[in-house]
């Protein structure tokens, strides 16, 4: 639906109405009590504005000419399903008002108006359609936040994980994703949830790793008033809270084995109790667990049970640690660079050949969060244009950092040369050594080196289709 720009903060109320003497009073009164009338002589001039601005509530008489108020009730609900419509007449008909009720009516107000109740209706109308529209805009912000274009990593090993996570997304089958802490399993957990058809209900994230044994069931399931020493009240658990939605369950290997027969009968029977309760509650949930523990190894051992394992991995999904993908490495820290940049108020053009080839040479073992903060902290330390070695880590800075050149703008890594070697085999040298300190990425490639990809793609494959390939290229 188009809307207008530039509305007030004040809500907005639409009246129908074809008494004209009906919609001068209500004019008067919505704007004494602070709301901006919107006014239409009858439902095709209503339907017309509604579709043109933004609107909060709607007030609609029944008996109009052309459409009557029952027909823009159905006319706004298709266009806007939570839009709030109350209705007003001037007869108590009981089949009307039983048609209002049907067609999503918020509320029914009977001629003459009781102007009290009909700006309290106005008033929790506008506000509950206001809540709507933010959790709506939450929403959409979340799933543009992680669609899957957003995820990053160039290799054949993640676009295979993202192919499948596109194809899944839109199931309700349960998903189990392993892989080494810091690889990113809950940001995949969430570009599922908020890609599938349940994006607009919750995404409850639960730490079996974080939580105390004792407490872990209640956190679960909830419980009922006086079932343990400090239950002072009924709580909700987060299967109860995920309804509708998508529980994570984080680090499931932690998970105690007594635990598990719930969660599988959970699974299965879509129900359960609290604690301390007999009533079964139902829930429509999509469950996704992480682990970075071996399953297998940990039903060997007794201490994962093994229908639990299968029912968790419907779709099982593996994500590889980052030492195993490195190619994502250049296009990773040109993301965190990109988004550091911005948090922190600065402009640092890229990365150093030297900075690259460190983080290249690194092995990660903390994975892509260990990058993120390594990018982090070179943002917040570098003092030129470009991160350089000395602004990364100890762990990854080597006995060059004080000799590194900095790159000038626009151009790529710096090599030394040797006499006696021809243009040809110098450009040849150059474009293949700026190749493997960007990791093998062609774009990256070209961009460093200011030419196409389509450019890069030509040079390599005339130096590949050259007769021995060359003499041995200038040392670095």
């Amino acid at each position: 639906m188009n809307r207008k720009a530039g509305r007030t903060d004040k809500f907005r109320v639409l009246v129908a109405d074809d008494d004209k003497l009906i919609l001068q009073l209500l004019q008067a009164f919505l704007t004494q009590k602070g709301f901006e009338p919107l006014l239409a002589a009858d439902g095709v001039e209503a339907e017309r504005i509604f579709s043109a601005e933004e609107v909060d509530v709607v007030l609609a008489d029944v008996m109009m000419p052309r459409m009557d108020g029952i027909e823009l009730l159905e006319a706004i609900k298709e266009k806007e399903p939570d839009m709030p419509v109350i209705i007003i007449t001037a007869s108590g008909d009981h089949q009307t008002k039983s048609d209002a009720w049907k067609k999503g009516a918020f509320l029914y107000i009977t001629k003459p108006i009781d102007f009290d109740l009909l700006y309290l209706a106005i008033q929790q109308a506008a506000e509950k359609f206001s809540l709507i529209k933010e959790r709506r805009q939450l929403s959409e912000a979340l799933a543009k936040k992680y669609r899957f274009e957003n995820l990053v990593g160039s290799s054949g090993r993640m676009q295979e994980v993202f192919s499948l996570i596109a194809k899944v997304a839109n199931s309700n089958a349960s998903i189990l994703i392993q892989g080494e802490s810091g690889t990113g399993k809950e940001l995949v957990a969430r570009a599922i949830h908020y890609n599938s058809l349940r994006r607009e209900g919750p995404f409850i994230t639960v730490n079996c790793a974080a939580i105390p044994r004792e407490l872990m069931e209640s956190e679960l399931f909830g419980h009922v008033k006086g079932s343990f020493t400090g239950a002072i009240a009924d709580k909700k658990g987060k299967f109860e809270l995920a309804n509708g939605g998508t529980i994570f369950l984080d680090e499931i290997g932690d998970l105690d084995i007594s635990l598990q027969a719930k969660i599988l009968r959970a699974l299965q029977e879509r129900e359960f109790e609290r604690v301390g309760g007999t009533q079964p509650i139902r829930v429509n949930i999509r469950l996704i667990a992480a682990t970075n523990k071996d399953l297998s190894k940990a039903m060997r051992e007794g201490t994962f049970r093994e229908d639990l394992f299968y029912r968790l991995s419907v779709i099982p999904l593996r994500i590889p640690p980052l030492r195993e993908r490195k190619e994502d490495i250049p296009p990773l820290a040109e993301h965190f660079l990109r988004k550091y940049n911005l948090e922190n108020e600065k402009k640092i053009k890229g990365i150093s050949s030297k900075a690259m080839e460190a983080l290249l040479a690194y092995e990660w073992p903390g994975n892509v969060r260990e990058l993120e903060n390594c990018m982090e902290r070179a943002v917040v330390m570098a003092e030129a244009d470009w991160i350089r070695v000395a602004d990364l880590p100890l762990a990854l800075q080597t006995r060059e950092a004080e000799e590194e050149p900095v790159p000038r703008e626009g151009r790529g890594p710096v090599i030394s040369l040797e006499l006696g070697h021809t243009m040809r085999e110098v450009e040849r040298a150059y474009i293949l050594s700026t190749l493997k300190k960007m990791g093998g990425n062609r774009t990256r490639t070209a961009e460093v080196l200011g030419i196409s990809v389509r450019g890069l793609r030509d040079k390599l494959k005339e130096y590949d289709s050259t007769p021995g390939k060359d003499r041995d290229p200038p040392s670095k």
